[in-house]
């Protein structure tokens, strides 16, 4: 009997090393990509320090295990963990940073970067269309606008920390409140993670004015084209709602399809592609950044080499959003999904794009309804969550009550990323409110936040 334990014991313990070794084979290079890139940006993009980054964004676990390092020297940043799997991120101007994947570093630095062109904001005119700030707005109790804002900074329970480094208040096309954390301020450009699946939307938007792209279209897709692949039936649209079926894992507690494509892909859009159709189109809404990715794609196939200026000239440069930096995967396509860095105003001024339907100083960016469509619910989401690569505060046909902001507006729509990142429109108000921090799910009450500065709109 002694002998059968022993062997028993001997077989769970393999077991487990086996578990162990192939575990550590999938995570370990996630966990050093995912540091390499993000200390990276926030130090070379950002003009953070590097032991601030380390400490914040990199300080909790599993990405406690890594070690991570900024080389001045080719302005870069490194990743491993216990000495293993040790990854390269490198900055490039115009570019940001790339996780280097794949494709050797060579190859990635002799990408040609875009000519950045931005339109020239001058002091003397007030903002978005310079730099000038006036907070006089007679419609407004600054006294519960201020409280507000304040709130958002205050930090009250030392097990949830709030982290809040930005919020910028526009009512009427003014910023009339806007408060920075210790070392932010309005000219640091922040990580928008998700949010920036929206500005895939304003590129999808922009080359449907073009008529260079028909949403209600299967998606140009080539290798969904052949033989009678259930993916060509696939449209822009649906990509965009987030219900083309396609089979996806949208997990980040572990390795997963989202984290190996974030930091083991060189070309995300690609990878994501070649997953089978999972379920018919439309039949399910489910969310992936994998179909945001497919989407960047789609605009670079869309405009040829013009593929970097396209996105800064009819874009950033056509708004003023002189700080904007969307980063390309190592095959040199911009990850839609997730990495845009721009400063608290200029997020404003994006909100403020699609708040206008898509006007910006007279001159129509988007399609006519483009807004519109963006924040109309998808029909297969729950709970009327969801839009066009927005977020919608709709809730369940027939049961608003279900909505994830209670408190706020059921037209009010928004940009949603990691780590507590916002950018709410709000139609009826005329207002757009900024929030940027780094919090924990659950520890920001967005619901508050938004319900206290509509509270600051007088109504006599």
């Amino acid at each position: 009997m002694t002998r059968i334990f022993k062997t028993i014991i001997y077989m769970i313990l393999v077991v487990v090393l086996v578990y162990g070794i192939t575990y550590a084979w999938r995570a370990f290079p996630i966990i050093s990509g995912y540091g390499a890139k993000n200390l990276c940006s926030c130090a070379y993009v950002s003009g953070r320090e590097a032991d601030s980054v380390i400490n914040n964004e990199l300080g909790s676990f599993p990405l406690s295990l890594g070690s991570f390092e900024i080389d001045n020297s080719d302005s870069s940043a490194y990743g491993s963990v216990f000495g293993l799997a040790r990854r390269k991120a490198i900055y490039r101007k115009g570019f940001g940073c790339t996780l280097i994947s794949e494709i050797s570093e060579q190859a990635v630095r002799g990408q040609k970067a875009p000519h950045l062109s931005f339109q020239t904001l001058s002091k003397d005119k007030e903002w978005p269309f310079g730099d000038e700030i006036n907070y006089d707005d007679s419609t407004i109790n600054f006294t519960k606008l201020n409280a507000a804002i304040d709130e958002a900074f205050f930090e009250d329970s030392p097990e949830k920390p709030k982290n809040t480094r930005a919020i910028v208040v526009v009512h009427q096309g003014k910023v009339i409140g806007e408060k920075h954390a210790v070392g932010f301020d309005e000219d640091t450009p922040q990580l928008g993670w998700s949010m920036t699946k929206s500005i895939t939307n304003a590129l999808i938007g922009i080359l449907v004015k073009q008529d260079k792209l028909d949403i209600y279209e299967p998606a140009p897709i080539a290798q969904w084209k052949r033989g009678d692949d259930p993916r060509q039936e696939i449209t822009i649209d649906q990509l965009l709602r987030m219900s083309s079926g396609l089979e996806w894992e949208e997990e980040y507690a572990g390795p997963s399809t989202a984290t190996n494509m974030l930091f083991k892909e060189a070309s995300m859009g690609e990878y994501a592609a070649s997953f089978p159709a999972e379920k018919a189109p439309d039949a399910e809404w489910y969310y992936s950044s994998g179909t945001s990715n497919i989407l960047s794609m789609i605009v670079r196939e869309s405009t040829a080499g013009n593929y970097y200026n396209f996105v800064h000239q009819e874009l950033f440069s056509a708004l003023g959003m002189n700080s904007a930096v969307m980063e390309p995967d190592a095959s040199g396509t911009y990850v839609g999904s997730s990495y845009m860095y721009a400063t608290p105003r200029d997020w404003a001024k994006f909100g403020l794009l699609y708040l206008n339907d898509g006007v910006w100083n007279g001159k129509r960016i988007l399609p006519e309804g483009w807004a519109k469509y963006s924040s109309t619910p998808t029909p297969t989401a729950p709970n009327g969550e969801y839009g066009a690569h927005f977020w919608t505060n709709a809730g369940a046909p027939g049961n608003p009550s279900t909505r994830y902001y209670p408190d706020a507006p059921t037209n009010m729509y928004s940009l949603n990323g990691y780590d507590g990142q916002r950018v709410f429109i709000l139609p009826d108000q005329d207002m757009v409110i900024v929030r940027l921090g780094l919090s924990k799910r659950g520890n920001f009450d967005f619901n508050k936040l938004v319900k206290s500065v509509v509270a600051s709109i007088k109504t006599d």
